[in-house]
């Protein structure tokens, strides 16, 4: 097939869609900039919905939600959203709060199984369900993947949580991203609940919201509906799971996610169960730790990501990750929803969310999409951290002697082991954190399976640096490889 004749195909697909011309009007400028991400991006599809006062105004599909069946994309194509998933679990777990199953101000530990998190620092029983569930508890970055055209399958839960439950921050100290996170919570909803973390899903909140066109990975029945990943060399990434399925594995439509966010604004749209009171929900949009903000301005609840932009509140969640590029984004001030799903990864879903919101949001102002990060200021060490740091990386498999000198020049060399040398890259310290990237090798056999760089990122206090070394794996056209962290304790030498 020639690009024309795929060009003029993909033309006639961004054309179709479910709203009717009178309701899609005010969309067109928004039309034109998704089928620029097709034509121009190699983006395969997209699917939009949007939900004004407990109605929804606009929701369509374009593209092909599957190449090579030639399966064009609609309002009810379900997506991988990836980290979507969060206010998903989230919800899930409220309903057990809500029941007086789950404390979220007990210790997760309190609910879990064998497999327990570990305090390096501060104290596990801190560690309440509440912090998991907003990134502070001290769970490091983590990510773990396992395609199904290669032999290594996901461990049980327990032995992820024995593994790389550890905390490396005090809980409430610090805000850090973990799937890891939400791999424990879906593991507190199946061992409270008693049944699976998938099962339990579909019984307690998307058969009650109406979500017939949700689950946790493809269910039974669902997989016509089901878009293809695609990778950034435009081939089909094969399937896979995670260790952490309440971080990323639920799949959704535009429709039916559109309705999700509806009963987040409490719009108790027809069909619908109110399986959470408003007060619950309120509770799920607030910051959990309001001394660890991740960012100026912005705070993370239960599930939900919380800013403000343009004068408007906005409560939302991105997804990313191999072939999936996602957003929802709720204003509640206005009673507003937006849904943006592809099956790729690129910026577009916050491009065409922009604009939408440009549409419906008076005052509203496309954020402006950058290529590259920003260049790091060249680094200059502190004279706390000038000089030799000597100590010890561990694994679960053996423990390794680390060294790493802080020259004044701002140069920082890095020794694992009997390793060579080498040098520690993009490094910057803030708030008492420093962070950097070097190559090395970390010993622990799940880490063979993929090439990858280490990222540190440690604490200084007094004559010590504390924190984590993350294996995070390179990245390629079509799989996202693994980042499992580890303990690494340094003290600076005399």
């Amino acid at each position: 097939m020639t690009l024309t004749m795929t060009r003029a195909m993909l033309g006639a697909l961004v054309l179709t869609g479910a709203a009717t011309p009178a309701q899609a009007d005010r969309f067109d400028t928004v039309r034109a900039a998704i089928r620029e991400q097709i034509e121009d991006k190699s983006v395969p599809s997209v699917a939009v919905a949007v939900m004004q006062d407990g109605k929804i105004v606009w929701e369509e599909g374009f593209g092909w939600a599957d190449r090579e069946k030639r399966i064009a994309a609609d309002e009810h194509t379900m997506y991988s959203l990836a980290s979507i998933s969060k206010p998903i679990t989230a919800t899930g777990l409220m309903t057990l709060v809500q029941a007086g199953k789950v404390d979220l101000d007990k210790p997760a530990n309190d609910y879990l199984g064998a497999g327990k998190l570990t305090a390096r620092v501060g104290d596990a029983r801190d560690a309440t369900v509440r912090r998991v569930a907003g990134h502070t508890a001290g769970l490091p970055l983590h990510y773990q993947f396992f395609y199904e055209d290669e032999p290594v399958a996901r461990p049980p839960m327990d032995y992820t949580i024995q593994t790389y439950g550890n905390l490396f921050t005090a809980p409430g100290e610090r805000y850090q991203y973990s799937n890891l996170g939400y791999g424990v919570l879906d593991a507190i909803i199946s061992r409270v609940s008693g049944v699976s973390y998938a099962d339990f899903m579909r019984r307690e909140v998307f058969v009650p919201l109406g979500l017939t066109h949700t689950s946790v990975d493809i269910g039974p029945g669902l997989e016509r509906f089901a878009a293809m990943r695609y990778g950034r060399d435009g081939e089909p990434v094969p399937f896979y799971e995670f260790d952490h399925p309440g971080a990323s594995a639920v799949y959704s439509s535009a429709h039916d996610l559109i309705r999700f966010a509806g009963f987040h604004l409490k719009d108790h749209l027809s069909g619908q169960k109110a399986i959470l009171s408003d007060a619950s929900i309120d509770e799920m949009h607030r910051g959990v730790d309001p001394q660890a903000i991740r960012d100026e301005g912005s705070a993370y609840g239960l599930g939900f990501g919380t800013r403000t932009k343009d004068g408007y509140r906005v409560v939302s969640h991105s997804g990313g990750m191999a072939g999936v590029a996602t957003l929802m984004q709720l204003f509640p001030d206005r009673n507003t929803a937006i849904v943006v799903l592809t099956n790729s990864s690129s910026p577009a879903p916050r491009i065409i969310a922009d604009k939408i919101a440009a549409v419906v949001l008076p005052g509203w102002k496309p954020s402006p999409i950058t290529a590259d990060e920003p260049k790091a200021p060249a680094f200059t060490p502190s004279a706390d951290l000038v000089g030799t740091w000597k100590g010890t990386l561990h694994t679960s498999a053996k423990d390794v002697p680390v060294e790493l000198t802080f020259q004044p020049d701002g140069l920082i060399r890095a020794k694992f082991g009997d390793q060579l040398p080498t040098i520690v890259s993009r490094a910057r310290f803030d708030k008492g954190f420093f962070d950097g990237d070097l190559n090395a090798r970390i010993p622990n056999p799940e880490t063979l399976r993929y090439s990858y760089s280490v990222h540190l990122a440690l604490k200084l206090s007094g004559t010590t640096l504390n924190g984590a070394a993350t294996a995070a794996g390179d990245g390629d056209n079509q799989r996202v490889r693994n980042a499992l962290t580890h303990w690494i304790s340094l003290n600076k030498q005399p």
